[in-house]
């Protein structure tokens, strides 16, 4: 019940001073699976049980969130492949530390500060992206993330194209201004608190 209930929190309350390295491999990969699913955009969730699939995976941020996390556990693995015997072992670690990472979970099935340099780097990353927003999942957010890039990408275009007109879009619909600002300065904000 505490593990099932850490993991629909994402707040990563284990019963063992071991963290998870304990349990079987199946109950990491269910563990690892559902923290993956609670970073997950609610409203997809209620897609989903409306019988809107077109809808549900139309959903960006959601399309992003899953694309992140398929490059990290593959970076991870390749980078790690050396530590672990086996190649499901491999996978298995690695796909743990992204779910419990990038949803500050906080869950752990290895000591993942013996992994080599470029590992840690993506575990970094990953933890200041974070799930989706409107998931139980931490961090600045996976659709922030992507407002900013674009922002930043419009921003360089019109040093090219100056009369340029650019406006964000997500998921086909402009960005207000106010909320393109609001992310920005949310993201100045936490810089400067880090």
């Amino acid at each position: 019940i505490t593990l099932s209930l850490g993991t629909a929190g994402t707040g990563g309350f284990a019963i063992r001073n071991s963290g998870l390295t304990e349990y079987s491999a199946f109950s990491q990969y269910v563990i690892a699976v559902f923290m993956i699913l609670f970073g997950v955009n609610f409203n997809a969730y209620v897609l989903l049980a409306r019988r809107h699939l077109k809808q549900a995976f139309r959903i960006e941020e959601v399309r992003w969130y899953f694309l992140i996390i398929a490059l990290s556990v593959s970076g991870i693995m390749i980078n790690v492949r050396p530590i672990f015997k086996t190649l499901e072992e491999t996978f298995r670690h690695s796909l743990f530390q992204v779910g419990a990472v990038i949803t500050t979970t906080g869950y752990s099935t290895t000591d993942f500060n013996l992994f080599p340099q470029f590992a840690k780097m993506i575990l970094l990353l990953l933890m200041f992206f974070g799930a989706c927003a409107g998931s139980t999942g931490g961090g600045i957010k996976v659709s922030r993330i992507i407002i900013m890039l674009k922002t930043v990408r419009d921003e360089l275009s019109r040093i090219i194209h100056p009369r340029a007109v650019k406006k964000v879009r997500l998921e086909g619909k402009t960005v207000e201004h106010t909320v393109v600002r609001s992310i920005n300065t949310y993201l100045l904000g936490f810089i400067a608190v880090f």
